[in-house]
């Protein structure tokens, strides 16, 4: 099941179980199980710490890892493979006693939870956002055996998501009703079961001293922008909703100079390492609701935190843009998704649609059309917006359909799931129904800067003007990376926008007579 360099790889983090660690498999004929029971008692066989055992489990096929020490037990319904794999190697070391990387007070909060929680994580393998969500629920279930967590292929208990009516991964269930549809990191998760978490955290940010530079924002801009404020020696926090952003969700990254090929994922976990190097004060899970400005600059929270600045950097990115029409958001996770390939295996055999021609617009129609019955795409221009090169390979298709000229209305369903769209042909002014089963809106971005209106100029877009400098209207407030009207939405652009931000704000400083240490250093 194993090839041999991955055998090789997970003999040496093996190495780190510090206590025996059981696996429990349940299989039966079918192909996925027998891959299953192939992969346990391949990895069995790498640790004389590991054990096999063969039961009948709530789901055939799946496998716990469990621990005969503390009563932990972590599931698996399904073949935990693709982006899944990491999730699986770590629940190995995590119940094997390696350390688990969340800090003290967090697991102390974990291990103080009472009560028990039985959650179900609904997957698809190929989706981006999955492990984070799987791996945080996983880490609290080896921490504290009162939480149990089972990760469940969508594509392979299709029986189950269609009667919980799942269209959109990653689905949590919690003892057996709706917790949350989509990312969540751990202090979300603990927020929700620990209802004065929040405010508790939100006083401790309060009490925080003055920064010398606050980065709003943890993507590829904001990281760039705190290494290279702590690199000249300046007091840097970053505040940032989700570490990483949505460079999370992007699956092929092949255009970032150096790297040849990479994926989200992988990017933001070495930018979030690189940025640990520093003496960086990362304030993750928080999102900004105001920033006011006087002696210095303060920034309030949605939960109720306020951190003072001597300088802000504004780094909060983009979001998808939503069509805005009747139905979107009543639907959205029941038929409505904006990353395919999250969603896409949710949708096998089904027909579904595409809004958007352009680049991301094609894409999403060409991976979706290799798991789909049908993709019909909508571009409310008259001609695709998308590359050459994808147009050729869309038309090339026998399963994808493109409209030009169409202007979709409406979004319908029965009120559980999406059943179809409707359309108006721009040319002729004629109404037209498609009958789907999903929807994906690729029509391209909307800046995160509603929330500064009034505060620092921005375009008729919402985006935020800067200068060479990355200077807003607002002296001593910085920006950088797709929240701001540069010209070019790219990670690396992102990076480079960052580092010019940061620069400037340490210049600002400097002017200001602030930074004595840092320009003695």
């Amino acid at each position: 099941m194993l090839d041999a360099n991955v055998e090789n790889q997970l003999t040496t983090y093996l190495q780190n179980l510090k206590r025996p660690v059981e696996l429990v498999v349940s299989a039966d004929e079918r192909p996925k199980a027998k891959e299953l029971l192939s992969l346990a008692t391949d990895i069995a066989a790498l640790s004389q710490l590991v054990s096999l055992t063969e039961s009948v489990g709530e789901r055939t096929p799946s496998m716990t890892v469990t621990s005969p020490d503390t009563g932990s037990q972590i599931h698996f319904a399904g073949l935990p493979m693709g982006h899944e794999f990491t999730s699986l190697v770590l629940a190995l070391l995590h119940t094997g006693g390696h350390q688990i990387k969340l800090a003290p007070e967090v697991i102390e909060q974990i291990r103080d939870l009472p009560g028990e929680y039985r959650f179900e994580t609904y997957v698809s393998l190929s989706c981006q956002t999955c492990p984070e969500v799987v791996q945080a629920l996983n880490m609290m279930s080896a921490i504290n055996p009162n939480i149990q967590n089972t990760m469940i292929d969508g594509a392979l208990f299709q029986d189950e998501v269609n009667e919980r009516n799942i269209m959109a991964v990653p689905s949590v269930y919690l003892n057996g009703e709706p917790f949350s549809v989509g990312g969540i990191s751990v202090i979300e998760i603990l927020n929700k079961l620990d209802v004065n978490a929040a405010s508790r955290q939100a006083e401790k940010l309060s009490q925080k001293e003055a920064f010398d530079v606050l980065v709003v924002g943890g993507g590829p801009a904001g990281a760039s922008a705190a290494i290279y404020a702590a690199r000249k020696g300046l007091r840097t926090g970053i505040l940032a909703d989700k570490f990483g952003g949505q460079v999370a969700e992007t699956v092929g990254i092949e255009n970032f100079i150096s790297v040849k090929e990479t994926e989200g994922p992988k990017l933001v976990a070495n930018l979030e390492a690189h940025v640990h190097d520093y003496d960086v004060d990362i304030m993750d899970n928080q999102r900004a609701l105001s920033l006011k400005s006087g002696e210095l600059f303060e920034i309030q929270t949605e939960s109720g935190a306020l951190l003072r600045s001597k300088t802000v950097l504004l780094a909060t990115g983009a979001r998808w843009r939503e069509m805005n029409v009747p139905g979107e958001k009543e639907y959205r996770g029941k038929g409505v998704a904006y990353c395919p390939h999250c969603d896409g295996p949710l949708f096998k055999g089904k027909r579904v649609a595409v809004i958007g021609g352009g680049n991301s617009g094609i894409e999403a129609a060409i991976d979706l059309a290799n798991i789909v019955e049908h993709v019909t795409v909508l571009e409310f221009d008259s001609k695709l917006r998308a590359d050459e090169v994808l147009q050729r390979k869309a038309a090339s298709m026998g399963n994808i359909e493109i409209i030009t000229q169409a202007m979709t209305t409406e979004v319908v369903g029965d009120g559980n799931r999406v059943q179809g769209l409707n359309y108006t042909d721009r040319a002729t002014g004629e109404q037209h129904h498609v009958a789907l089963a999903g929807i994906f809106v690729q029509i391209g971005l909307v800046p995160n800067a509603e929330w500064l209106k009034g505060t620092v100029e921005l375009t008729a877009r919402g985006e935020i003007i800067v200068d060479a400098k990355g200077q807003t209207s607002l002296p001593g407030v910085f920006a950088a990376g797709d929240v701001t009207n540069s010209a070019y939405k790219q990670i690396i652009i992102a990076m480079g926008s960052g580092a010019t931000a940061s620069l400037g704000a340490f210049d600002y400083l400097i002017r200001l007579g602030e930074p004595a240490d840092a320009v003695a250093a």
